[in-house]
């Protein structure tokens, strides 16, 4: 029999399948696809303290193999989802857990200890590598020095599971996730999105109203797998692995890389149900090589 559970933190997840925050919603959106309880973890789309419009239109763009966003961290806050999304969502038995944003350390310990407060979610992702904004979010991930001051603020308000994702727009992201275990994190997840533009040729102008944008999807899973397999080798906390990850196989490279668990993103887009089709294909796996859990084979490559 094959025990698809894995352990996050203090989270117990059922299967090592989560959905990657901004793609996911609330996850009411995909009720009439298949359970979301059945999940691993979802993570809701990202939360800030106060309500956002998020960038002009157009802020999406198809790529080959990809998408650009700039979406620029769209919700209405943390008042709007304690009264109207949480009481829907607290209902999923499974993990819930919250992506959480900010422009400056205060919005970001504001927003945790606000959050804490919500008995049903278990962790949050904190979000310090978001390229989509024009405050906060990548400033901090991408400098070592506003990068810890963050984790540690964050660390020190919140006692649930934190979850820091980092940003592959640096030059040694192993190094940021060092800088994340050393200030209290539980766990890191990797990667967000990668800076890219597009250019319509005919109008002669950007095709995202913001010039750049976040790349997603399966262009950008072979730097991710890379960027996995190296942190998970320079730290011992669990390592989530995100990016192009499009059925099983992809997720399993990932875990054969270091990853605990994984985030499906992008994917859900094009196909609703890709995260369970994920978890039984990880399941499928395991049952065939004659492993009995996503343990057994976490960074276990030849090499």
């Amino acid at each position: 029999m094959v025990d698809l559970s894995v352990k996050i933190g203090k989270l117990v997840l059922k299967n090592p399948v989560m959905t990657a925050s901004g793609t996911f919603g609330y996850g009411a959106e995909f009720d009439d696809f298949f359970d979301v309880s059945s999940l691993g973890a979802i993570i809701v789309k990202g939360t800030t303290f106060e309500p956002r419009e998020g960038n002009p239109y157009p802020r999406m763009a198809e790529t080959p193999s990809g998408m650009l966003n700039a979406v620029g961290l769209q919700n209405k806050g943390i008042d709007y989802f304690e009264t109207k999304i949480y009481p829907v969502i607290s209902r999923y038995e499974t993990n819930v857990i919250v992506n959480v944003n900010g422009s400056n350390i205060d919005d970001y310990v504001q927003l945790t200890k606000r959050i804490e407060k919500l008995e049903n979610i278990p962790a949050i992702e904190l979000n310090i590598s978001c390229p989509n904004v024009k405050m906060g979010g990548m400033a901090f991930g991408t400098n070592t020095v506003s990068a810890r001051e963050v984790i540690r603020a964050v660390r020190d308000v919140y006692s649930r599971t934190l979850i820091v994702k980092l940003s592959p727009n640096v030059t040694n992201i192993a190094e940021f996730g060092v800088i994340a275990q050393e200030e209290g994190a539980d766990a890191v997840s990797l990667i967000n999105t990668l800076l890219g533009m597009a250019i319509d040729i005919k109008e002669r102008r950007p095709k995202l109203s913001t010039v750049t944008g976040g790349l997603s999807g399966p262009a950008v899973k072979p730097v991710a797998l890379r960027m996995v397999w190296q942190t998970a080798k320079a730290v011992s906390i669990p390592v989530i692995g995100i990016g192009g990850i499009m059925n099983a196989d992809d997720a399993v490279e990932f875990i054969l890389a270091g990853a605990s668990a994984v985030q499906v993103g992008t994917a859900s887009f094009i196909n609703p149900v890709t995260a369970s089709e994920v978890v039984k294909g990880i399941a499928e796996y395991l049952q065939l090589n004659g492993f009995h859990s996503p343990g057994d084979i976490v960074g276990n490559i030849k090499i």
